[in-house]
């Protein structure tokens, strides 16, 4: 059942247009059974999952000869996202076909949003590392095309392309990470290599592992340095941004280090990282946030505060942090997912994003408005919300860290007084205070659009008021990352007058303060706008920028149209390569023989003289027999030793090569000397290097260790395995096939190219012959 909730969704992504073709407006909204079918079939495993017994698992081979399997587990960590994944996308969905109602690509969205969704669920429910990659690469691809859904807009293209290429590179160091973390624990399924933590943690590949995997981590989940990709993402439809920032994506790396947490964490490396990279992560989102006006970025910014808090809690990783980290992620689904379709009620009604052009909203939008302030107050971590329960519950975590508690006690309090001013823009900005006129007249949205933000809004009030629901939840997910069983978690919304409290009242005030006067903070920090332009973006710019001028150089230099060039370059490269190795890494013995026969000697001679004549002729035609010569001495070397079925290839090939050749160039015109004498030298270097190193490798073959021969394991397993008495034939066929395959598809666009080029001759007006070039040749 749980390959087919992971993989059907991509067949019902796929038919999708079909489907709209069908129903029309309707389509998104009966999609949105799907996700809602996946929560159900999600909820029947709680009893199985919360009350402690075995995950449930599901293991089908999928790549059996190097053994990888298409394996899924759920355990709490990955019931929680499966959860939120699955159910935030059923909101999603329905609240989508609403706000693109009418658009022209509707049915291509509900095909990228229903694949990135069915994506970010294979991942989380993933065991196998493989499986796990091949998921996450997917959902990179998928958000790529949600974000550059608008194409015609050149800065929705420019956004896709940023987030996709930092990602595709977190991606990629990841991979190497899976790699190491599959060799040092001698298993890739993530749930044997949770119980080996003490192995990798002690291996000599811990390091290089960890900075691999967290790398990958931190680009996905948009941490400092990363950050910048995020808020640009808003290029996207307000749909997508609400999915991507509550349940999708940017939470995959933060799944990624909390399922990792058992296995890596606990060392020095691993907190020292994840609580500096968290704490400064979390400070700079909120600070970036409070810059700007534009609603979809004020919220985006917030994103990146909150995830650098949960990396943060991870890397303090006590039992308390932990709990914080479970609390803490699911406030800020429910909250975010809220907030950001509040954002596009208020761009689709009003027609701006911008909350300093609005303002006396409640009024016209009443529900739209309540549903704002419930949100937002659990942005804020006002209670009774249980964004309050998350906030002070990183607060008590923070107190207990065991490094740099003061650091991060002091990051996690400004960003507390900066994210509470965010809160209340979002919230009260554009609903209260004075009327203002908006370029659409402003009213409250349809029931589909509202009915996502109200779910949320909603649940996130009655989780505050009666948190003792989660607490098996917690307590389950908790124990998937390695903490407490689920009998140890009791959430409250009161623990007493304490520090945390304290500090979540001071905040409140100078929050309060903050927003009050928010025009004048925004002016003062526009002073910051210089050094701003010299952040990471900007590094970013400057690496694809230098890329671009390295290529262009390149192309110069070596892409520069001459055949001689690119052959030279490609033998240049050989030699020293090769030559590196052989003659640095190993100490080869040559061995010489004179024991040959006159008749070989003469057909050596031949070729030789074939090669030179060819070189030195001024006629085209000369120097193709020339060639020829070459080519049939060398298949006369095969007949004299004992090998007439390359032989009789040879002859073939070069009798074919020698009458196209022939027919072709003689149409073309005379040999000119194109090349300078410099140039000609540095071909005969290259030619003679090239010919040296070849015929060293064939005496040093001859003169070293006799190592078991191929043709032995050829002439034995021909017919047992290959079912055939032509050794050659079978290898072509069998042991090579991949190779010949791709041999017949070269041989095959040739033979289509030169068609295309027949039939484009013919077609020429009058049937006359093209002019024959005379500005280069390269002979």
């Amino acid at each position: 059942m749980m390959q087919i909730a992971v993989l059907s969704g991509f067949v019902l992504a796929a038919f999708a247009p079909l489907l709209y073709r069908w129903l029309g407006q309707r389509t998104a909204a009966i999609m949105a059974l799907y996700p809602l079918a996946i929560v159900v079939w999600l909820l029947a495993q709680w009893p199985t999952v919360v009350g402690g017994g075995d995950p449930v698992w599901l293991e089908m081979a999928w790549v059996p000869g190097m053994d990888i399997t298409l394996t899924f587990f759920i355990d709490g960590l990955g019931l929680l996202f499966g959860l939120l994944i699955a159910g935030i996308g059923a909101l999603v969905l329905v609240y989508a076909g609403e706000y693109l109602r009418g658009h022209p690509d509707l049915p291509r969205f509900l095909v990228i949003i229903t694949a990135f969704m069915m994506s970010m669920l294979g991942l989380v429910l993933a065991d196998n590392l493989v499986t796990l990659f091949v998921f996450w690469e997917l959902t990179s691809i998928t958000s790529y095309l949600l974000i550059g859904f608008n194409h015609t807009d050149l800065s929705a293209r420019k956004a896709a392309l940023q987030g996709l290429f930092v990602t595709v590179a977190g991606g990629l160091a990841l991979l190497a990470g899976l790699v190491m973390l599959g060799v040092a624990g001698e298993s890739w399924s993530l749930a044997e290599l949770a119980t080996r933590g003490e192995r990798l943690r002690g291996h000599d590949l811990y390091t290089p592992m960890l900075i691999c995997l967290l790398l990958g981590a931190f680009t996905k989940s948009a941490q400092f340095p990363f950050h910048f990709w995020l808020p640009n993402a808003m290029a996207a439809p307000t749909p997508v941004s609400a999915y991507l920032h509550s349940a999708t994506m940017v939470k995959a790396g933060i799944y990624l280090m909390a399922r990792l947490q058992p296995s890596l964490g606990g060392t020095e490396l691993w907190v020292v990282t994840l609580s500096l990279v968290g704490g400064v992560t979390m400070f700079t989102g909120a600070f970036l946030a409070i810059r700007h006006t534009n609603v979809k970025k004020l919220l985006a910014y917030s994103t990146v505060m909150a995830l650098g808090t949960l990396t943060m809690l991870l890397g303090i990783g006590t039992e308390g942090a932990l709990i914080a980290f479970v609390t803490f992620l699911l406030a800020h689904s429910l909250y975010k997912g809220a907030l950001f379709m509040v954002a596009g009620i208020l761009d689709h009604e009003t027609g701006t994003k911008d909350v300093t052009a609005m303002g006396g909203l409640r009024a016209l939008m009443p529900l739209t408005s309540g549903v704002a302030l419930v949100a937002a107050l659990s942005l804020a971590g006002v209670p009774p919300l249980l964004g309050f329960i998350g906030k002070e519950l990183m607060l008590d975590s923070v107190l207990g860290a065991s490094h740099f508690m003061a650091l991060l006690l002091l990051l996690a309090f400004m960003a507390a007084i900066l994210t509470i001013a965010v809160a209340a823009v979002v919230a009260l900005r554009p609903f209260f205070g004075e009327q203002r006129q908006t370029p659409r007249a402003a009213h409250e949205p349809p029931l589909a659009m509202l009915l996502g933000p109200a779910v949320l809004a909603v649940a996130s009030l009655l989780l505050g008021l009666v948190p003792g629901g989660l607490d098996r939840l917690v307590g389950v997910t908790v124990a998937g990352i390695g903490a407490a069983r689920a009998g140890d978690v009791h959430l409250a919304l009161w623990h007493g007058i304490n520090l945390p409290l304290l500090i979540s009242l001071v905040a409140l005030v100078l929050g309060w303060v903050t927003y009050r006067r928010w025009d004048r903070v925004r002016a003062r920090l526009a002073y910051l706008d210089p050094l701003m332009a010299r952040g990471p973006e900007a590094g970013y710019d400057a690496v694809m920028t230098a890329i671009v001028r390295v290529a262009e150089w390149q192309t110069r230099a070596l892409q520069n149209g001459y055949l001689r060039n690119y052959l030279a370059m490609t033998l240049l490269v050989l030699v020293g390569l090769v030559g590196h190795a052989f003659f640095f890494r190993h100490a080869p013995q040559f061995a010489f023989s004179v024991d040959v026969y006159l008749h070989e000697a003469v057909v050596a001679g031949l070729m030789i003289a074939g090669a030179v004549t060819a070189c030195l002729m001024k006629s085209r035609l000369a120097a193709v027999a020339a060639v020829g010569v070459m080519g049939f001495s060398i298949a006369l070397t095969f007949v004299l030793f004992s090998a007439p079925d390359l032989a009789i290839t040879q002859l073939l090939v070069e009798t074919l090569t020698v009458i196209l050749l022939v027919l072709v160039l003689f149409r073309l015109p005379r040999f000119a000397n194109l090349s300078a004498p410099t140039e000609r030298l540095r071909d005969l270097v290259v030619a003679s290097a090239f010919g040296i190193m070849v015929t060293l490798l064939m005496l040093a073959v001859l003169g070293g260790e006799r190592l078991p021969r191929i043709s032995d394991y050829m002439v034995e397993n021909s017919q047992p395995l290959g079912h055939g008495h032509n050794i050659v034939n079978v290898i072509l066929v069998d042991f090579r096939a991949l190779d010949t395959l791709g041999e017949i598809f070269v041989l095959a666009l040739a033979a289509i190219g030169v068609y295309a080029m027949l039939r484009f001759h013919a077609a020429a007006p009058g049937g006359r012959q093209p002019t024959p070039r005379r500005e280069e040749d390269d002979g």
